[in-house]
């Protein structure tokens, strides 16, 4: 399995970083989009595994929603997507995951497929927003909810003792997660005082609105970094599979690696937004 993890990640590395480092934008915009897209598969295969051609045309309709918005030129509609998801896991996210598993998949079917095309493609918007402010920008942002999952894995495998969501997710502690906060803290503060202030969204926020509402705002992206894992994994127990698809060997599939970036990413473009 380990074997199996790192061709995997060797091989994403390869075509990811020419596409960071030598090519236009353009090319980076693809690359996520053909990632969403798979993730939009996923998403279906999920919540109606029996629905197989289904899978196809709703990964197609994703597309065709991001491209649409895209042709329109209308900023006000993709702000409009964006705010939409941002609200979604602000005010109904926590609630979901309040119920852990007493939920009804079958029920809730339409509601998840209408949710998919709202959060798959805000996400892709908010990381082409964030690399248009620049390479740094964007992958400084990425960079953070991956701190905030190195941080509570080791920390929780160090600590932790108090489950964060038993039903959903019995591996997070309450911990860990906080381990990964005081990590992201850190994070946070060397991008600040090692980088350019304009070149990374903590910088700019710390010189535009302070430390204090920076830290803040550090605290809140990692909260929901946290709440996207937790959703995803939510959202596959009621399915009864432990993995999205098998599209990543030895890492399950796009939307296992992407699930907390889905609130992380509109988030952090809408707070880049207000500098």
């Amino acid at each position: 399995m380990l074997k199996t993890r790192i061709i995997t990640a060797s091989i994403l590395l390869a075509v990811l970083l020419p596409i960071l480092f030598l090519l236009p934008a353009f090319y980076l915009g693809a690359f996520f989009l053909i990632a969403l897209i798979a993730a939009a598969w996923e998403w279906s295969r999920i919540i109606a595994p029996d629905a197989r051609v289904a899978a196809w045309l709703y990964a197609a309709f994703c597309l065709a929603i991001i491209l649409f918005l895209l042709g329109m030129q209308a900023i006000s509609w993709q702000f409009s997507l964006l705010m939409m998801s941002v609200l979604f896991w602000f005010l109904v996210a926590p609630f979901i995951l309040a119920k852990g598993m007493n939920l009804s998949l079958q029920k809730l079917r339409p509601f998840y497929s209408i949710l998919g095309l709202i959060i798959l493609p805000a996400t892709w918007f908010a990381l082409v927003f964030l690399r248009e402010l620049g390479l740094v920008f964007l992958l400084s942002s990425m960079a953070l909810v991956w701190v905030a999952d190195i941080g509570a894995y080791f920390v929780g495998k160090a600590l932790g003792k108090h489950k964060l969501a038993v039903q959903i997710s019995p591996g997070k502690s309450i911990e860990g997660a906080v381990g990964g906060l005081l990590l992201c803290y850190l994070y946070a503060f060397l991008c600040v005082v090692y980088l350019p202030l304009g070149d990374t969204l903590f910088g700019a926020w710390a010189i535009r609105f302070g430390w204090v509402p920076m830290f803040l705002m550090v605290t809140t992206l990692t909260a929901f970094s946290v709440f996207g894992d937790l959703f995803e994994s939510q959202l596959k127990r009621l399915a009864g599979v432990k993995d999205s698809s098998h599209l990543l060997p030895g890492h399950g599939g796009v939307l296992d690696r992407v699930d907390a970036l889905l609130p992380t990413m509109p988030i952090a473009a809408l707070l880049a937004g207000l500098i």
